[in-house]
């Protein structure tokens, strides 16, 4: 069973010996799960399938994307190295558009006053240079809770090389705000460049309290309806993830709808032996063209709607 969430609609299809059943039915932006499950039972239903005879649930969802583009996300704080706290701001200090004397770029997902430094630092070898300081952490942890932070991003300098501090801090701020959602920076985005890394970490930790959420109450919905096979939600890379990996690392979910009809584009085009097609994906509020050639996508792009 496939099951795909959209801004107005949410699809399901049961494959069942060679054939196929599909539900339709309006999402439910106010519970998303509540139509994830509408959708599930009907075409069950309409295909005269058992919960029990289901072998695998393939799950897309734009939930993430929409969240990051309409600015619906949790209000997030980064912790980042002392000296580097506009990094996430600065980015790569170029113009995106040139040309365009009107330009602006839409304000960090989070604010510079949310952006607190602590005492460490590494080098680009992962070599201690500053140890930690744990006080200027524990000095932070009234204004988790001052701020009315949902989830926290920690993305320190060449944390990719040595993430022991990323780990310590998260113990601590863990120790005296268990359910805070915590993103670290060397587990969402372990690569060199510092603007990558706390870009997509603070991406991750904007939409994660949302998805994660949501991904439980599916999970258990479909064991209730006695649906215990294993869910898996596609991701922006085209392959599949498991729902505690998704609840974990959604920022992996992000875009995953385009990359999906990326796929199946080049499954059609392998059936009917067309070498060379361009496929072009509606979302809600984005949408993807993409290449395909010789049955793989050769390139894709990505436009707000």
């Amino acid at each position: 069973m496939a099951v795909d969430i959209g801004g107005t609609f949410t699809d399901a299809v049961v494959e069942k010996g060679g054939a196929r059943a599909t539900q339709k039915v309006l999402t439910t932006p106010a519970n998303p799960a509540e139509g994830f499950m509408a959708a599930a039972l009907q075409v069950l239903g309409a295909s005269g399938t058992a919960p029990g005879e289901v072998g695998l649930i393939i799950h897309g969802t734009t939930l993430a994307t929409n969240a990051l583009i309409e600015r619906k996300g949790a209000k997030v704080a980064l912790i980042v190295t002392e000296g580097h706290r506009d990094s996430l701001e600065m980015a790569y200090e170029n113009r995106f558009d040139q040309y365009d004397i009107e330009a602006d770029r839409l304000p960090p997902l989070v604010p510079r006053d949310l952006r607190w430094p602590v005492r460490e630092r590494s080098d680009w070898r992962g070599e201690i240079l500053t140890p930690l300081s744990e006080a200027s952490v524990e000095a932070l942890l009234p204004a988790i809770e001052h701020h009315g932070i949902e989830a926290l991003a920690i993305g320190l300098l060449h944390a990719y090389a040595n993430p022991a501090h990323e780990a310590r801090i998260a113990e601590i701020v863990r120790a005296a705000h268990p359910d805070l959602f915590i993103s670290l920076a060397s587990e969402i985005c372990p690569e060199v460049r510092e603007y990558d890394r706390q870009s997509t970490t603070c991406a991750n930790a904007y939409v994660r309290p949302l998805m994660a959420r949501y991904l439980v109450d599916v999970g258990g919905r479909l064991g209730a309806a006695g649906l215990s096979c294993p869910c898996l939600l596609m991701t922006s890379g085209g392959s599949l993830v498991t729902i505690e990996t998704a609840a974990e690392f959604p920022v992996r979910l992000v875009e995953s709808g385009p990359a999906g009809g990326a796929i199946l584009a080049c499954s059609i085009a392998r059936q009917l032996g067309e070498d060379r097609v361009i496929s072009f994906d509606m979302g809600g509020t984005t949408a993807k063209i993409c290449l395909i050639d010789d049955g793989e996508p050769l390139l894709s792009r990505s436009f707000e709607v």
